[in-house]
């Protein structure tokens, strides 16, 4: 049996797991205060009046504020120079007051006005009458078409040279932030894997992952989960009916949490019971082609550069090529923060140049469908040296947690 799978119970392992965030510090309002200042400066130089932060991680990132995307305008103008405002329905101000960090004057609308109206008022106010206007990118089309319609003498840009700008690069508080979040899911990892056991449901394990990610300091549980067992984890993201587990099983496990609005991201994947040869050569393909992708992350090279470094090493086993199955059919990262997914990412076109404070994962998942899949998924950063695990890589087939290291 592969050591460290199986042979214990939910209730024993739970009873393991304590909470984790003891020493976590959040983000402070002089961090936030840089970060807009940051964003300014960029404005600046990129001839851009103002930016739109709507409800979600971008006004998150900027003000502290959490809000969630709705069908109603919520949001925040941000001006080059000047203080940030916000734009919310009026019966929503005393409880997006309680939830600023970044206080600013609230600009509101009823229910039968228009926030659009509102938005080039607000602007108008700041001594703002045309110039480049930045939406956030991940806006919903209502709220530019609507400020596009209501306002033409603005000329509006993507918001993204300012928000990627600043967010791509993580400072020391969130890489530690992120360090936690991932060690905090690498000990849920390692208690699901010894619940294992002949005819234990996806669900079952889903539920586990769930509870045990509260146990070690997250309130909510987990962010996401994806459990899959044998031919099943061929397919990336999972299918309809997921079978229960049998044993000489792959087993592949991807989950996550988000600590102080921060992601973790692992996946795992070994074999409950014995391996055979096939799912030994088809492990260590996949986790030669990771290896190779993080020795390819070096400053200045490409993300581009990363993903054809791990994408050759299983092509030169025979797989693929290129995007064709059996072989690796997405990307082999993508960048990670306030969002499970934000750039830059791991792909043959994103030629952005690696800087220290980038942050990935590094998943170039090998598929074979009618067999099975096999995906390794750890993260890094980049210092001034070179690139540094979060969690360090699975340590072999038979002992993937490394308990005999």
């Amino acid at each position: 049996m592969t050591l460290g799978v199986g042979g214990s119970t939910a209730e024993q392992e739970l009873a393991k797991l304590t909470d984790m965030t003891k020493g976590v510090e959040p983000i402070s309002r002089e961090e936030y205060q840089a970060r807009i200042a940051k964003a300014q400066a960029i404005m600046n130089e990129q001839g851009i009046a103002a930016i739109y932060l709507n409800a979600g991680t971008n006004l998150y990132y900027y003000t502290g504020t959490r809000w969630y995307a709705s069908e109603r305008m919520v949001g925040a103008i941000l001006p080059a120079t000047g203080d940030v405002e916000y734009i919310a329905p009026a019966f929503e101000v005393d409880t997006l007051n309680g939830y600023m960090v970044i206080g600013g004057k609230v600009n509101t609308w009823q229910e039968d006005e228009s926030p659009f109206a509102l938005f080039g008022n607000v602007l108008a106010n700041m001594g703002i009458a045309s110039g480049n206007i930045g939406i956030d990118e991940s806006a919903a089309f209502f709220i530019f078409d609507g400020v596009r319609q209501e306002h033409p003498q603005y000329n509006y840009v993507n918001a993204k040279p300012v928000t990627a700008g600043c967010r791509m690069i993580k400072s020391a508080v969130e890489l530690s932030l992120l360090q936690r979040a991932k060690d905090m899911t690498m000990e849920v990892h390692k208690a699901v894997a010894r619940i294992l056991r002949e005819g234990i449901t996806t669900s079952e394990v889903e539920a586990f992952i769930n509870a045990a990610h509260i146990k070690v300091g997250i309130p909510a549980g987990s962010y996401f989960c994806i459990v899959l067992f044998g031919e099943d984890s061929a397919y990336p993201h999972g299918v309809k009916s997921p079978k229960a587990l049998e044993l000489n099983d792959t087993v592949l496990i991807d989950t996550g949490c988000q600590l102080h609005g921060y992601n973790s991201d692992i996946t795992r994947t070994y074999v409950y019971g014995e391996p055979s040869p096939r799912q030994r050569e088809l492990w260590q393909f996949e986790q030669d082609a990771q290896i190779a992708g993080f020795e390819a992350a070096q400053i200045g090279a490409t993300c581009a550069s990363v993903d054809r470094a791990a994408r050759d090493v299983l092509e030169a086993a025979g797989f693929g090529p290129d995007y064709d199955v059996p072989g690796l059919p997405h990307r082999t990262g993508h960048g990670v923060g306030l969002d499970i997914h934000e750039w830059p990412y791991l792909v043959l076109n994103d030629h952005t140049p690696l800087e220290a404070g980038m942050c990935f994962s590094n998943e170039p998942m090998l598929c074979v469908p009618g067999e099975f899949g096999v995906r390794h998924e750890d993260h890094f950063y980049m210092s001034e040296e070179g690139p540094v695990w979060f969690t360090k890589p699975a340590y072999s087939i038979d002992d993937p947690f490394g308990y005999e290291a």
